[in-house]
């Protein structure tokens, strides 16, 4: 699975970090396994011969060689994993996997004497980073538009050949995860989260509530973010952007803005909007739970395009249920909902008038408006009888994906699943037998496709085993 990294500006840094320990020593034996010149020692295994400077020196001297001035972030950088079940690939596999990237990317051809000048570092048995420079030898740009599309293109033909675990179709839905820069910023401030994961987290839920755009702008600032909209000449909302109090860039001279859509696939302005409706009346949280259920046995009968709709609003449920929830639960309902964001994130098209999707909108709006003392009523086995349901709606979730063939998202809502379970086992309450939904068979007016989801479960009434590896989502790159 080749995955991009940011660009940034200093080799010789971004290589002190993939030869070192890693931040929590999870580096292992970093070598390098290819280059653009076969003849380059390693810095590891025969520092005399090149150092990490020197390294750094001539894959910049391309860069420095530029007539005009440098591009601003000159270092290209990616990384190509295989899935943990995998066999170990060896360092000439790698070695072959990643001329077949740098080929592929458009920064070094097959056959091109004057391509940009890259190295492939392995630093962990499944995995290995490359890293380029963006400039040719004979002065001119690579073109490398639309390079990780054409990156996974090749690492398929490879899946094939070695009998490797196939990888998700890029639906680009992937969750978007904080820089080395970022995560560097946040060690220094001694903050255990980064700008970017607090904003992602915090719009989601503001989202997930809000009837309107004024409503969720305002629910933006209330929650202490700083908020830049975007108008037209007309005053129309045309997008808007957010950063944390305190979190500056150029020397402290400006804030750090995130537009909705670099925070994540979904929180752009236009996907915002589709999660509007009226609000419910205020209930409690049984009643929630009962809705949750319903939601759940109608998600099995769902097609593609209602399917894609009702797992959305499951997420933003997930996210109002963590904010909302008691302290004994909140931190592992904050995990289950930030697992499961690619879950509710279909590729393809989507309904927004699933009966799933009213029913798991209808309790976000329930946690949110049950008064303060009702939240978890009866003490934890109301806690408890809650989190059962949403297990029950979050593996609907897995086994609808699977349906569809969507890997990634099934792999997803099965991680969100293990951590609710968690958090149920932590109530300490025992369950009552959950009543069984009764609902109508659902229509079929709003799917658009004949696929339909397995069979509906019956109701789980008791805390569900675990029905997979204790940590199947996807692992992330060091």
């Amino acid at each position: 699975m080749p995955k991009k990294a940011d660009s940034g500006s200093d080799t010789f840094e971004l290589l002190e970090y993939l030869y070192g320990p890693g931040r929590h020593n999870e580096h292992t034996d970093p070598h390098l396994v290819a280059a653009w010149d076969p003849n380059i020692a390693c810095p590891a295994r025969d520092p005399h011969a090149t150092s990490l400077g020197t390294l750094a020196l001539l894959l910049d001297a391309p860069v420095d060689a530029l007539a005009g001035s440098r591009p601003a972030e000159h270092v290209w950088h990616a990384s190509v994993r295989n899935a943990d079940d995998d066999r170990l690939l060896t360092d000439a596999e790698w070695a072959e996997a990643a001329a077949a990237m740098v080929n592929a990317s458009g920064i070094a051809e097959h056959g091109d004497a004057h391509a940009c000048r890259w190295i492939a570092v392995r630093h962990a048995p499944d995995h290995i980073h490359i890293v380029a420079t963006l400039a040719r030898a004979d002065g001119r740009q690579p073109r490398i538009r639309g390079d990780i599309l054409r990156m996974h293109t090749a690492a398929r033909e490879f899946e094939a050949r070695w009998g490797l675990t196939p990888m998700s179709p890029a639906d680009r839905t992937a969750r978007r995860f904080p820089t080395m820069g970022e995560l560097a910023k946040a060690d220094r401030r001694g903050m255990t989260e980064t700008a970017r994961q607090i904003l992602q987290r915090t719009v989601r839920e503001a989202a997930a509530l809000a009837t309107s755009d004024t409503e969720f702008l305002d629910r933006c600032r209330d929650a202490g973010l700083r908020v830049r909209e975007r108008r037209d000449e007309t005053g129309i909302l045309l997008g808007y952007a957010v950063a944390l109090p305190g979190d500056r860039a150029d020397r402290g001279t400006r804030p750090v803005w995130f537009p909705g859509s670099k925070l994540a696939y979904d929180l752009s302005l236009p996907r915002i909007r589709e999660r509007y409706d009226l609000p419910a009346g205020p209930v409690d949280w049984t009643t929630a739970e009962a809705r949750i259920r319903e939601a759940a046995v109608l998600l099995g009968a769902a097609g593609r395009t209602q399917g894609a709709g009702d797992v959305a609003a499951l997420g933003d449920l997930l996210a109002v249920a963590a904010a909302h929830s008691p302290a004994l639960v909140r931190d592992r309902l904050q995990q289950a909902a930030a697992a499961f964001e690619q879950a509710s994130r279909a590729p393809g098209a989507r309904s927004l008038e699933g009966r799933a999707r009213a029913g798991w909108r209808a309790s976000a709006r329930a946690l949110q408006q049950a008064p303060r003392t009702a939240r978890g009523g009866g003490g934890a086995p109301v806690i408890l009888h809650l989190l059962i349901a949403l297990i029950e709606a979050v593996e609907a979730t897995h086994r609808w994906h699977q349906a569809a063939e969507h890997r990634a998202q099934a792999r997803a809502a099965a991680h969100a699943a293990v951590l609710l379970r968690e958090a149920a086992t932590a109530t300490g309450a025992p369950a009552r037998p959950a009543p069984r939904a009764t609902t109508r068979t659902p229509t079929r007016a709003t799917s658009k496709t004949t696929a339909r989801g397995p069979a509906p479960s019956p109701p789980v009434t008791r805390v569900p085993p675990r029905t997979g590896p204790d940590r199947p989502g996807p692992s992330r790159t060091h």
